[in-house]
């Protein structure tokens, strides 16, 4: 996918004053944080080391039983006491300390504003795609129990119904591959699912294989493939707007073994975790419960088998993450997204936690969105992927819980997918507009050229 498209030469009033606002932000959050740190370097210095060992100590807890959880969160709470005598015996300190939070604060919100492209310039200014005439015989595969019911909630059947699109509504024992090659068999054009993220990756096999347009209809309960295709998940009646008023363009898949799937699979800790049957009621629990057997003291890692990014041999790991295309990885328990959906490359995650220092060292990390910085982390792109074991091997497909015979491959399919979406979705991910936002020296020079720039007053 192409980047986003570059600002316009004419500025809103708006984005100038914002620009503004952000470069006095940052110069004088620099200014009060250089005058705090000559004064009370201390202070601050002692700050750090309480959060380190505070966010060190908590994993401790949150990861180990017994007398290990009640010392870490023992140490947890002394280091949060220290902070708390550290802001009692500097008052003036603390208030500069906010004030450098806030400016801090005002200066991010305000470049947001200065630097966003907002919904209707990424829509006009370069769409992602190619615009195409309405399906002739379109088809919408519909799954009535994804997402809490929304195909009933959201009136599908009937929406679809009014765009001319016919709707093939699951039921209790069907096969959802047959009716997609059905559907296809009997003439549809286009082919579409409503449903989760599993499901969508089903029928996007079939229009693959027969090279017809697909439309991804966000009626799932997460739908990460249309955020990464750049859908607007609330809206899920205007998804339908694909078959009528529509922009194609080619996305790649990703297989393991013979089965496509759109978004990743994980192997170790998260496919572990997914097995649990009281997993999609409870996540948050149930991950809870397994973190101390999985990665607290003692625990072993998986027997999982591969070659990293140099070519060296890696016999075990914590996590491996493989995706259909390179997330944006900020941490491991984060919101991901995809800057793009068309590199043709297989994104690649292994991470091994040794002992109390590195994991401490990826408490600290996940704090701080810096993961991808992880020691213990190995992050690389490939067309190809294999991972060995002795044993089956549990794994989450995009969020399905299967077991997988040894050995794993991985393979990307560049382009193999026609995939449609309304021409009132921008078509860009959270992860590709995130690009644009990252501080950077060419993001000051664009608020510098914001500011210098005259424009329309809106």
């Amino acid at each position: 996918m192409s980047s986003p498209p570059a600002s316009p030469t004419g500025f809103p009033i708006r984005r100038r004053v914002a620009a503004a606002i952000a470069l006095i932000a940052f110069v004088s959050a620099l200014a009060v944080a250089t005058s705090l740190l000559a004064q009370s370097g201390g202070r601050l210095i002692g700050a750090v080391i309480a959060i380190a060992i505070g966010a060190a100590a908590a994993f401790t807890g949150l990861t180990s039983r017994g007398w290990m959880s009640l010392t870490g969160w023992l140490l947890a709470l002394a280091a949060v006491v220290i902070l708390l005598l550290l802001a009692i015996s500097g008052p003036a300190d603390v208030r500069d300390f906010l004030l450098i939070i806030v400016l801090l604060f005002v200066g991010i919100g305000a470049t947001r504003i200065a630097l966003r492209l907002d919904d209707p310039s990424l829509r006009d200014a370069m769409p992602v795609g190619v615009t195409v005439g309405a399906a002739n015989h379109g088809v919408l595969i519909l799954n009535p129990w994804s997402g809490g019911g929304k195909v009933e909630r959201f009136d599908l059947v009937a929406e679809a119904e009014r765009r001319g699109v016919r709707p093939v509504v699951l039921q209790r024992g069907d096969d959802l591959r047959s009716l997609a090659l059905d559907a296809i068999e009997g003439g549809a054009d286009v082919v579409g699912m409503a449903g989760g993220d599993g499901s969508q990756a089903l029928v996007a096999q079939v229009a693959a294989e027969r090279d017809v347009p697909y439309v991804c209809i966000p009626a799932g309960t997460r739908n990460h493939l249309a955020l990464d295709l750049g859908l607007d998940r609330q809206d899920v009646v205007g998804a339908l707007d694909a078959y009528t008023d529509g922009v194609e363009r080619r996305v790649d898949l990703a297989m393991v073994g013979d089965r496509v799937f759109v978004n990743n699979v994980s192997l170790g800790i998260y496919a572990k975790i997914v097995q649990s049957d009281e997993y999609r009621n409870n996540k948050v629990q149930v991950t809870l419960d397994h973190l101390p057997d999985l990665v607290g003291e003692g625990a072993a890692p998986f027997d999982l088998r591969f070659s990293g990014p140099d070519g060296a041999e890696h016999s075990f790991a914590h996590l491996i993450l493989v995706s259909n295309n390179p997330y944006q990885l900020t941490q491991i328990g984060g919101r991901a997204t995809r800057e793009n959906m068309d590199s043709g490359q297989l994104g690649i995650v292994a991470m091994h936690v040794e002992g109390p220092a590195q994991a401490a060292e990826l408490a600290a990390m996940e704090v701080t969105g810096q993961t991808h910085r992880f020691s213990g982390l190995f992050q690389w792109s490939a067309s190809t992927f294999v991972v060995s074991s002795a044993d089956p091997i549990e794994a989450g497909v995009d969020g399905e819980a299967l077991v997988l015979d040894p050995p794993v491959e991985f393979e990307i399919m560049p382009g193999a997918l026609r995939i449609r979406r309304p021409r009132h979705a921008h078509g860009y991910s959270p992860a590709a507009l995130a690009a644009e936002m990252r501080p950077s020296v060419a993001n000051v020079k664009r608020l510098v050229q914001i500011l210098r720039t005259g424009g329309a007053a809106t």
